[in-house]
């Protein structure tokens, strides 16, 4: 595990320990950011802590076509149950996102760092937002990271205030990034909720070739 300094490079991805633990650093600007995500490389750390970088190996993610909607999502599709935008409030679905409570975490990793340098990213264009709706009412939503050049988006978090709302929120988004090219979401780490939806994981090799 590395120790950077703002003026340094982030080191190989090889260089991750066993839990993917890369390197830790106070730097967590706009420019170090896209750094990260153009080498498979991404922040996860709490309140209080130094930034922490990660590069799991294996990767987590999930080919747009190998997308599984549940049987028991149909009708929620089918009856358009809930609006869905893109890029219309990413600043209230950052902060909604942080303040989920997460089962074995203490605290939130989105601070008010993460979330001002995030919404920088978003004016540029390069961290996206998807909302969910119920009428007037925001009730799910997610956001990441839109590597258009890689034909790559990043998935970082997601909320949901009513049932099945982010669920129906990541389905719309999938559908509409695998129309405009992307050829992979990257989920980061395993979890059986986004083993359910179809993702799978593959040699963190084998994801870098996408960033190729």
């Amino acid at each position: 595990m590395y120790f950077i300094q703002p003026y340094e490079k982030l080191p190989p991805v090889s260089y991750a320990d066993a839990d993917g633990l890369l390197a830790v650093g106070r730097d967590l600007s706009p420019e170090r950011l896209k750094e990260a995500y153009y080498n498979g490389i991404f922040p996860w750390y709490n309140e209080g802590q130094p930034v922490l970088w990660w590069s799991p190996d294996p990767r987590m993610v999930l080919f747009p076509e190998n997308l599984k909607i549940a049987k028991s999502m149909r009708p929620f599709l089918n009856q358009d149950k809930f609006q869905v935008t893109f890029n219309q409030e990413f600043e209230k679905v950052i902060e909604n996102c942080g303040n989920v409570l997460r089962k074995g975490q203490d605290g939130t990793w989105i601070t008010q760092e993460i979330k001002e340098n995030y919404l920088q990213l978003h004016h540029e264009g390069i961290a996206i937002s998807t909302e969910v709706w119920d009428k007037k009412e925001l009730v799910g939503g997610l956001y990441g990271i839109y590597l258009r050049d890689k034909k790559m988006f990043c998935g970082e978090s997601m909320f949901a205030k009513a049932s099945n709302a982010s669920k129906f929120g990541l389905i719309k988004l999938v559908q509409k990034l695998e129309q405009e090219g992307v050829k992979l979401i990257d989920c980061q780490s395993y979890t059986s909720h986004l083993e359910s939806l179809g993702a799978e994981e593959i040699p963190r090799s084998e994801f870098l070739e996408y960033l190729k």
